[in-house]
């Protein structure tokens, strides 16, 4: 992908429908097609965790973990993530405080936003509903990727 395509901020909850063929998968395929990663650095840890929890369920098979995690591993290299630094922690905690949010989605928003208010113009791109609800609420454009 070139250099020059639009960014797009990804949530794990989305990002992880890349790796493992579930509803969704489809969409955010093809929002990858046009768009480069950009996310929290929460993403290296969750996306090996989301796959790790399927292989747990007996979803994947030991032969489809490691190739999943192999592929997560390069892909990291081209993804453009956002430390956890003071005005993340503050953002979220400022979220928490107005919406329902999990901590980890509240540090995705606040990443998110941060980004944003750079004047980078990019989607928010989830499949959790909650947290598309708060991001819209947060003046982020979301993008809701169907789980049905």
């Amino acid at each position: 992908m070139a250099e020059s395509a639009p960014l797009a901020y990804f949530d794990t909850s989305a990002l992880v429908k890349r790796y493992v063929a579930e509803p969704g998968s489809n969409a955010v395929r093809r929002l990858l097609r046009n768009h480069r990663v950009v996310s929290s650095v929460l993403l290296r840890l969750e996306s090996v965790s989301a796959v790790r929890r399927r292989h747990a369920e007996g979803q994947l098979t030991d032969t489809q973990q490691r190739r999943l995690l192999r592929r997560i591993e390069a892909d990291d290299a081209s993804w453009e993530l956002v430390p956890i630094g003071d005005d993340v922690v503050e953002g979220a905690r400022r979220l928490l405080l107005a919406h329902q949010l999990r901590t980890l989605d509240a540090i995705h928003l606040a990443s998110a936003a941060i980004v944003a208010a750079e004047g980078v113009p990019m989607p928010f791109v989830t499949a959790d509903h909650r947290q598309a609800d708060a991001g819209r609420l947060a003046g982020l454009e979301v993008v809701e990727i169907a789980t049905a």
